[in-house]
């Protein structure tokens, strides 16, 4: 009983993060700036505070030339978006 639980948990997570995932990958430190517009444009495209959301995923794209992929999370596979901070130690960039 508890491993059907187990694999439904795991069926249900998985589902999640399939639909949470870009139709195009996340821009890579190669990218370059005039790509963070789309990029940031599906990053923000679910969240209620669009302009700052759209605001401060541009600039941080702009400074990391990297926006991680889906509508949130998955920050690790931009390091430097990741480890952005604001001056009280919260996350800079969405």
């Amino acid at each position: 009983m508890i491993e059907l639980n187990m694999l439904k948990w795991i069926d249900i997570l998985s589902n999640q993060i399939s639909r949470n995932t870009p139709p195009h990958p996340p821009l890579s430190p190669s990218s370059r700036p005039h790509q963070c517009g789309a990029a940031c444009d599906y990053r923000c495209s679910e969240t209620s505070h669009k302009n700052p959301c759209i605001e401060f995923c541009r600039m941080c794209c702009q400074k990391c030339l990297c926006v991680p992929s889906g509508t949130y999370g998955n920050k690790k596979e931009c390091p430097c978006y990741d480890n952005w901070k604001t001056k009280e130690g919260g996350p800079k960039c969405p």
